[in-house]
């Protein structure tokens, strides 16, 4: 009698295309417009398969042809099993996010950081508003930290306030801070607005809450995993996503100093901003997702 011929061995890469053709099937979100590390089913397989077998992020063609045992494909199996059954974002499963390369942890507690100002510090774009007497920087509504973190990467001789709302987003910037040993120089606010924030700084960035009422109601199952403080902008009761950007308007340019600038991020908002805020004539800069989602305010024009 003749042996079996034993099955082939299930290849990295061919493991991957299995689990993207699972997230294809199963009508998931990745990128739609907002941004949560993916674009495409492929991608995101290859970044939750690669991180379950605990394999190189940023490396596949190392490891593509690499036999993957019955027990680890049983590992990725459940993973995937969880990504399609919660729909809950990939690094909500994996408590991990990159921006602009940086690692940073994540969980539920706050949104998953994907600011378009990222570019904008790792391009040098903003400099040209800054000078050597540069030393204060607020991060405003902070989330988990990532911007502060990589402000602080990027000037050296700044220090940082970040400051947050919410004590849970909070807590998980002290484990993004800590980790990438800054804790020196980004000191965490709990602060609404800037009620509880102490200037005048030199630059002030913002990532703030800004969605529409109407976007927020069409969400994908995805987006409204994270938390809705961090996302709707019409806290106050409107319905255009202005409302904490008319509240930090009112304040802001007393804790601004005199050649201080804010770069402040609206997504797709810009229409509502402009008939927001019609008298002011802003810097808009180009990203990745076109020239109408960051715009740059000095403190002359917000007194």
């Amino acid at each position: 009698m003749t042996a079996a011929t034993p099955a082939p061995a299930v290849t990295v890469i061919a493991l991957i295309g299995q689990m993207a053709d699972r997230l294809d099937a199963a009508g998931l979100s990745f990128f739609d417009g907002y941004g949560q590390g993916t674009t495409n089913a492929f991608d995101e397989a290859a970044w939750l398969v690669l991180w379950r077998l605990g394999l190189a992020l940023d490396d596949l063609e190392a490891v593509e042809t690499m036999p993957v045992s019955p027990a680890d494909q049983a590992l990725v199996d459940r993973l995937m099993d969880q990504r399609i059954g919660s729909r809950k974002p990939a690094a909500y499963l994996t408590n991990e996010a990159w921006l602009m390369g940086v690692p940073f942890y994540v969980d539920e507690r706050v949104i998953i950081p994907r600011s378009l100002i990222a570019e904008l510090l790792d391009s040098g774009s903003i400099d040209d508003w800054l000078d050597e007497a540069t030393h204060r920087l607020l991060d405003l509504c902070t989330g988990n930290g990532s911007l502060a973190v990589l402000a602080a990467l990027t000037y050296p001789e700044v220090v940082v306030d970040a400051a947050d709302i919410s004590p849970d987003a909070l807590t998980v910037a002290r484990i993004n801070v800590d980790r990438h040993q800054l804790a020196s120089r980004i000191t965490l606010i709990e602060s609404d607005g800037l009620t509880a924030c102490s200037g005048a700084y030199d630059l002030i960035l913002c990532n703030p809450p800004y969605v529409n009422a109407a976007s927020m109601a069409a969400l994908p199952a995805e987006f409204r995993a994270e938390p809705a403080l961090a996302l709707a902008g019409n806290m106050h009761g409107g319905s255009d996503g202005m409302d904490f950007i008319r509240s930090l308007f009112l304040t802001i340019a007393a804790q601004m100093n005199e050649n201080a600038v804010l770069v402040l991020e609206i997504g797709n908002e810009r229409a509502n901003f402009e008939r927001a805020f019609p008298r002011l004539e802003p810097f808009w800069f180009e990203t990745s997702a076109g020239r109408d989602q960051v715009l740059l305010l000095t403190r002359e024009q917000l007194a």
